[in-house]
């Protein structure tokens, strides 16, 4: 059975490469997913807030640590190279899993401004990333800012980061864009190499008995896969990019459905921590007895044979999937008694 396929340039043994999680911060761990048969990794987020609060640190204590107190003064760092910060945590541990790992590894930034940080990611290239993920998690909250002007954001920091490196840029997009597979070739015309879809924003909860905002992290479930498989769908055979799908991806059954739509990679995380690395080889023996089962080779094969261009209604992918849906609803017997 032939898995391999192609992502971000690069030809990979199969389409099961596990999205930016906790789990890549361990090498062991790391060593069981390359172990379970994934295909690629992509790392923890390297992200903005942290580089920027880091080097207004270094810069306050460097350069303004005029206390007044000669003795105090004395204990206050005078050397750039004493201080090691994240994004020196961060390429240390690419250039050891890169050692260690014979599958290609994938550096993730997140970040929303085009700041001096994107500097950085030369260092990611040359401490031998593969490609880089760059996560725009920005929340449009501003009601005087433009749809306009929020794609120009994204469009920006990708030009940023091609006039940077030169290696492969995936984009991890949100599916809050009023025209997705526009904003999807706007990105393909700048230079990307591929897109994930879907982004996804956790939302905040309000505790109603101190009236205060809490973070809240509610897990996803297959039902997600759905948002992700109707827009890969539609953009399969319409861009030349990597189509990336994540979220809510916990089975073969997921990963299958994704890919008949026209994925060339899947993207699990929460399966991961939930049931830890060896459960990839569950999946990817999945995909091999359904493959056997349909008479299916390759994944070439698989892919995109459900897509918008493939099936014998288009517009099921549209509105007559809405229409059939609330047309075909009936209550169950006795659910009002």
């Amino acid at each position: 059975m032939d898995l391999t396929t192609k992502y971000l340039g690069m030809t990979i043994k199969n389409p099961v490469v596990p999205s930016a999680c906790p789990l890549s911060r361990n090498i062991d761990t790391v060593r069981r997913l390359e172990d379970a048969g994934v295909a690629a990794i992509i790392l923890f987020s390297l992200f903005e807030e942290a580089v920027v609060a880091e080097e207004e640190t270094l810069v306050r204590f460097l350069y303004h640590q005029d206390t007044g107190f000669g003795e105090a003064e004395s204990f206050l760092p005078t050397a750039q190279d004493d201080f090691v910060s994240s994004l020196d945590h961060y390429l240390e541990q690419l250039a050891i899993l890169k050692q260690a790992l014979d599958i290609p590894v994938i550096a993730s930034l997140n970040g929303v401004t085009p700041g001096g940080w994107l500097q950085h990611a030369r260092a990611l290239e040359d401490a031998g990333a593969d490609a880089l993920e760059l996560n725009v998690y920005y929340v449009a909250a501003d009601p005087n800012q433009s749809s306009i002007e929020i794609e120009q954001r994204y469009l920006t920091l990708l030009g940023s980061l091609k006039n940077t490196i030169t290696i492969p840029v995936n984009m991890k997009l949100s599916p809050s864009f009023s025209s997705v597979s526009y904003m999807v070739k706007q990105l393909e015309g700048v230079g990307a190499d591929g897109v994930a879809l879907f982004n996804r924003f956790y939302q905040p909860d309000i505790n109603i008995d101190t009236m205060r905002l809490v973070p809240k992290l509610s897990p996803s479930s297959s039902a997600d896969v759905l948002l992700a498989m109707r827009w890969i769908a539609i953009l399969h055979g319409r861009t030349k990019l990597s189509l990336g799908a994540t979220g809510g991806i916990y089975t073969a059954d997921d990963a299958i459905k994704l890919l008949l739509a026209g994925a060339d990679v899947v993207h699990f995380c929460g399966a991961l921590l939930d049931h830890g690395p060896s459960y990839l080889g569950k999946v990817l023996q999945g995909i091999s007895s359904w493959m056997e089962e349909q008479g299916l080779d390759s994944i070439e094969q698989v892919r995109g044979r459900v897509s918008q261009c493939a099936v014998p209604d288009p517009a099921e992918f549209e509105r007559a999937n809405y229409i059939k849906v609330l047309d075909g609803y009936s209550t169950s017997p006795g659910a009002w008694v």
